[in-house]
């Protein structure tokens, strides 16, 4: 069983996902998914309708490319051995009971649960049923997924990666790569050039009298600089102001 230290926050190996008699095998590959492309991959189905689900075709279609996660689920009977190494266990239960484990807005708990020393679960009931009084009572708190009031109704998957992205983002989350490269910005030199081949441009169809210019050219240029342009746009600029020329 692995351990953690003491003075760490948990990583993403220090979280489980536990889906309680799962019905459709379609939301054990759908949550396989979810985990996966959030950084997750332990997984433990406990007492699923179906023992052999992880060969189901639906399971297998929907885990599209996280057969890795599927593969390396564990089958369990018990909740207590789902939770086998956790410290702390979040269920996931909408329906208000009378006694039980604190309950929480997922991000609210997260900002101060990613900063101690846990290993980590999140708890899922069955789909037609949810979570019984006596799973919720082996969990340390309930998360309530904030939800449009009057209809609160999640799939099992949609639920997972709700939880997994918020979870992730509370451990620091993924960087952002670029997918497209960052333009190159236009220089002091470039952009003074279409100035005044536009102010040219301008004398030329009688728009700017350049015994009068007032601040026409001089607004131009502050619009410039304030739109940061692109070599291509100046590009641009200056091909619209040639064809003008052209016609003049």
């Amino acid at each position: 069983m692995q351990t953690l230290d003491s003075r760490s926050p948990p990583t993403a190996d220090a979280t489980r996902f536990v889906l309680l008699h799962t019905s459709h095998p379609g939301n054990v590959g759908s949550t396989a998914r979810a985990m996966k492309v959030m950084g997750f991959s332990d997984l433990v189905l406990v007492s699923p309708r179906y023992s052999n689900v992880k060969g189901k075709a639906d399971a297998i279609s929907l885990a599209s490319g996280a057969l890795d996660v599927l593969d390396g689920a564990r089958v369990v009977d018990t909740l207590t051995e789902a939770l086998d190494g956790v410290s702390f266990a979040c269920a996931t239960a909408m329906t208000p009971r009378d006694f039980g484990p604190p309950t929480h807005a997922p991000r609210d708990l997260f900002a101060t649960l990613a900063q101690q020393p846990h290993r980590v679960a999140f708890v899922f009931g069955s789909e037609r049923y949810g979570m019984s009084n006596d799973e919720v009572y082996q969990c340390h708190a309930c998360l309530s997924i904030p939800t449009a009031p009057g209809y609160g109704s999640l799939n099992l998957a949609q639920a997972v990666q709700l939880i997994a992205y918020d979870w992730r983002q509370a451990l620091g989350g993924f960087p952002v790569a670029s997918r497209t490269p960052d333009p190159a910005l236009a220089d002091a030199v470039a952009v003074q050039g279409a100035i005044e081949h536009w102010r040219q441009v301008l004398i030329d169809i009688d728009f700017l009298n350049p015994q009068s210019p007032q601040k026409l050219m001089p607004r131009l240029n502050q619009a410039l600089n304030r739109l940061q342009v692109t070599d291509e746009e100046i590009h641009l600029l200056r091909g619209i102001a040639k064809a003008v020329q052209k016609r003049t």
